[in-house]
């Protein structure tokens, strides 16, 4: 449990954090130089430091140190009230303005060009009838880089409107689904490499959406689940999550194959109708029959949710917990102790950025 407050102390960068030169301490802090693979890490914010550029400042999940980096990055992707980001997949941040443009840049890729920013516009938005494409829900991408030919970005839009491009092809173009089942409209779009589709939770958990881009057929695959092993809650914890906002993520762990669905209970806070707070989570382990079972072990794996792609990562420091990351929250649930430990903040950026291979 004094691990939970520890990284949660640092949340709130109430200590000056460290400045290091090299990205090579952070890999060969607890991950083999050989592996040549980072660790997850988030974007915390930027310490101005010139007109409208600030240091871009990440902390290690590993252990929960933060650095103060050389790279400049724009202050707008790392503020709340000049906030343009509309979500991240594989430390690519999207970001949509005025224009109507959607882009993905690796500004706040700490492992990506300190000199030069790849910034890669999307072909125009096109926007189905009764639809619309301003407000986002959350972008994915089935391969680390959009500059691969064959990496397909989807967006999902809140509402029916699916759309899918690849970017790295010459002719790309907006491949735009419109979903019939309203139970689609306000949940976020995973990529799975397992069944290699893109994947999408149906509000409540109950069903699942899956589309393959790279076929005519726009109409989902769709899976029923069957929840086992629900536990018998309290009146007073029944109650309350009642009375939450809930939601539902999927997430794939690529290191043992599991499939989980977590449900994220939220409510406001008493001193702030808009902010809101986690109050529950539940996660269900998915099988190939289509079985949602309740677990409070996922073993060694950390799951990492915030406004980029969810995904697990192997961890021996935070161990059978979610990492909740969003714009008002910082929180770390355990599912060993059946707690949560963190509150509201303010975060301009709250992307979790998944482990990567670094050339």
């Amino acid at each position: 449990m004094s691990l939970l407050l520890s990284r949660l102390s640092r949340l709130g960068l109430g200590k000056p954090a460290s400045v290091r030169s090299s990205l090579l301490i952070i890999l060969s802090n607890g991950f083999s130089s050989s592996s040549l693979q980072t660790p997850p890490y988030s974007i915390m914010s930027a310490r101005a430091c010139g007109e409208d550029l600030g240091k871009l400042m990440i902390m290690d999940a590993t252990d929960s140190k933060v650095t103060v980096l050389e790279k400049k990055v724009p202050m707008e992707l790392v503020y709340v009230d000049e906030i343009i980001t509309v979500g991240s997949s594989h430390g690519w941040v999207a970001t949509l303005k005025e224009d109507g443009i959607l882009r993905l840049q690796d500004d706040l890729n700490p492992y990506a060009s300190y000199t030069d920013p790849k910034r890669i516009s999307l072909p125009p938005l096109v926007t189905l009838p009764r639809c619309q494409t301003q407000i986002v829900t959350n972008v994915a991408m089935s391969l680390p880089s959009p500059e691969d030919e064959d990496c397909v970005v989807a967006v999902k839009f809140l509402g029916p409107q699916l759309s899918f491009c690849r970017p790295a092809q010459s002719n790309s173009e907006w491949t735009n689904i419109k979903i019939a089942n309203p139970s689609f409209f306000s949940s976020r779009v995973m990529y799975s490499k397992k069944d290699d589709m893109f994947r999408i939770p149906g509000s409540g958990g109950h069903l699942i959406g899956s589309w393959d881009p790279r076929t005519e057929d726009h109409n989902p695959k769709i899976q029923r689940l069957r929840f086992r092993n629900i536990p018998e809650l309290g009146k007073t914890k029944r109650e309350l999550l009642d009375s939450c906002y809930r939601s539902e993520h999927l997430v794939e762990s690529r290191t043992t194959g599991e499939t989980f669905l977590v449900k994220q209970y939220k409510k406001a806070t008493t001193r702030d109708t808009v902010k809101m707070k986690t109050k529950g989570v539940m996660v269900f382990k998915l099988d190939e029959k289509g079985n949602a079972v309740y677990t409070k072990d996922i073993g060694d794996l950390c799951i990492f949710l915030s406004r980029s792609e969810p995904f697990c990562s192997s961890t021996s420091r935070f161990p059978n917990c979610i990492d909740i990351y969003d714009f008002n929250e910082a929180a770390i649930a355990s599912l060993t102790y059946d707690s949560i430990i963190g509150g509201t903040c303010t975060n301009g950026a709250p992307y979790h950025i998944p482990p990567q291979n670094i050339d």
